[in-house]
C-alpha cells in the first residue's frame, strides 16, 4: 500500500492583524477626497454662481489706462481738383478749338479762338467815334485859345482907349484952367474918360466869363472822350478775350462744344484741371456734424506715409446722412496723386489729457455703451454699468464705472446673455 504525503508540513501559522490596519486605506481615501474638495471648492463656487461659461480663447481683453485721448473721425475720401476753372464763351460766334481733351497746357496758353464779326465791327465803330471826339476836342481847344486871344486884344484896346481918355482929361483940365477950352469941351472929356473906363471893365469881365465858358466846354468834351475811351477799352478787352487762354497750369478736361460750332455768350466751352492743387473730398457721418469746425487738423494716409492736412470746407447741408467736407494738405501735395484716387483721412476733433481710456471693441455696440464685464480674477467676469465719453478710432473715454488697471472684456458680450457673472474656462 502506497502512502501519500499530505501538505501539513507546508502550512504556516499566521497571527491575527490589529484592527486599525484594516481601516487605514479607507481613511487615506477619505483624506484624498477632502483635499480634492478643498482644492476644487473655489471653482465649484464660481461654477455655482455663474450661469454662463465662455472659453478664454474666444474673448478679447484690454486694460483700463490713464492718458491722452484724441477724439477723431476716420473717413474715406477721394482726390479732387481744388482749382478746376471752366471757360465760358465771352460772346456769340463760331469757336475754333486749339487743344484736345487731356492735353497738358500752360497758364496763358490759347485754348480756343472765338470768331465774332459783330463784336469786332462794333469795336471799330466805337474806335472811329473816339477818334472823332478827340479831333473835336482838339478843335475846341484851338477855338478856346483863339477866343482867349481875341478877348486879350479887346482888353488891350480898351486899356489903350482908357489911357488916351485919361491923357485927354488931363490936357482938358490944363486948358480949362487957362480958359483955352470951353466948359462943354471940358465936361465932354470927363464923359469920354468914364466911357473908356467902363469899356475896359466890361472887356475884362467878358474875358473872364469867356474863360470859364471855354473851360466848361473843354471839360465837357473831355468827359465825352473819356467815356468813349472806356467803351473802346472794354470792347478791346472783349475782343482780346476771344482768344480763350488757360488760367492755370494743368490739363484740359472735357470739351463741351464741337469744333467750329456756333456758341452763345456765356456758354460752357471746356474745363481746365490744375494738377498742382488737389484736395480730399470726404463724406463724414451725420453724427459728427455738430463737432466739425473749419481749421481742424487732419491726417491723410497716402501709401504708408501720413501727411498733415487741414479741414477747409464743410457743406451746409446733410445728404444721405453724410456731410461733405474738403481737406487740404498743409505742406504741399504728396507725389503721385491722381484725380478720384481713394484715400483714408483722419479728422482730429478734440484732445483730452489725463483721462481713463479703454480700447474700443464690440462690447460697446452689443452692450449699448452702458455695460462692461470686468475680469475680477482669472476665472470670473462680473457685469458692471459704465458710462463712456469721447470716442476715438482706437479708444473710448471712461467717465464712470471702471478704475485704472482693471481688465475688461472688449469682445462682443452677446454670448453672456446679460448674466451678472460669467465663468471663463480654458
Amino acid at each position: 500500500m502506497i502512502k501519500i504525503a499530505d501538505t501539513s508540513g507546508q502550512d504556516v501559522a499566521i497571527s491575527e492583524a490589529p484592527s486599525w490596519q484594516k481601516y487605514w486605506p479607507l481613511g487615506a481615501g477619505v483624506l484624498v477626497l477632502l483635499l480634492a474638495a478643498w482644492l476644487l471648492l473655489p471653482s465649484l463656487q464660481r461654477w455655482a454662481s455663474s450661469s454662463v461659461t465662455v472659453p478664454l480663447d474666444r474673448l478679447r481683453l484690454a486694460t483700463v489706462e490713464r492718458g491722452s485721448l484724441v477724439r477723431d473721425a476716420s473717413v474715406q475720401g477721394r482726390v479732387v481738383a481744388a482749382v478746376s476753372p471752366t471757360l465760358f464763351a465771352p460772346a456769340d460766334g463760331n469757336i475754333s478749338l486749339q487743344v484736345d481733351a487731356g492735353a497738358e497746357v500752360l497758364e496763358g496758353q490759347v485754348l480756343a479762338v472765338l470768331e465774332s464779326p459783330e463784336l469786332q465791327n462794333r469795336l471799330q465803330q466805337e474806335q472811329a467815334t473816339l477818334d472823332q471826339l478827340r479831333v473835336e476836342l482838339q478843335r475846341q481847344s484851338i477855338e478856346a485859345k483863339q477866343k482867349s486871344l481875341d478877348n486879350r486884344r479887346e482888353i488891350d484896346e480898351a486899356k489903350v482907349t482908357l489911357v488916351a481918355a485919361e491923357r485927354e482929361r488931363r490936357r482938358a483940365e490944363s486948358g480949362f484952367e487957362i480958359e483955352a477950352i470951353s466948359q462943354i469941351d471940358f465936361e465932354k472929356t470927363k464923359d469920354d474918360l468914364e466911357t473908356a473906363r467902363l469899356s475896359y471893365e466890361h472887356a475884362v469881365a467878358n474875358a473872364e466869363l469867356d474863360e470859364e465858358r471855354l473851360a466848361f466846354e473843354l471839360e465837357t468834351q473831355q468827359l465825352q472822350v473819356d467815356r468813349q475811351t472806356l467803351l473802346v477799352e472794354d470792347l478791346t478787352r472783349q475782343v482780346k478775350n476771344l482768344d480763350m487762354r488757360s488760367p492755370v497750369n494743368g490739363i484740359v478736361g472735357n470739351l463741351l462744344v464741337e469744333q467750329k460750332a456756333a456758341v452763345a455768350r456765356n456758354q460752357e466751352v471746356m474745363a481746365v484741371v490744375d494738377l498742382t492743387a488737389f484736395e480730399i473730398e470726404a463724406q463724414v457721418p451725420e453724427s459728427y456734424a455738430d463737432d466739425l469746425g473749419l481749421g481742424m487738423p487732419s491726417e491723410v494716409l497716402v501709401g504708408n506715409q501720413v501727411y498733415e492736412a487741414t479741414l477747409v470746407s464743410i457743406s451746409p447741408e446733410i445728404i444721405q446722412n453724410q456731410v461733405t467736407t474738403r481737406i487740404r494738405f498743409n505742406d504741399g501735395m504728396p507725389p503721385g496723386l491722381r484725380q478720384n484716387q481713394r484715400l483714408t483721412a483722419r479728422i482730429l476733433m478734440e484732445e483730452k489729457n489725463n483721462v481713463l481710456t479703454l480700447q474700443r471693441g464690440q462690447f460697446l455696440d452689443s452692450g449699448g455703451s452702458r455695460v462692461a464685464y470686468v475680469l475680477e480674477d482669472d476665472r470670473v467676469a462680473r457685469r458692471r454699468s459704465i458710462e463712456v465719453g469721447a470716442r476715438s478710432l482706437a479708444a473710448v473715454e471712461i467717465v464712470r464705472g471702471l478704475e485704472e488697471g482693471e481688465v475688461v472684456i472688449i469682445s462682443s458680450i452677446d454670448p453672456f446673455q446679460s448674466a451678472d457673472s460669467v465663468l471663463i474656462s480654458d
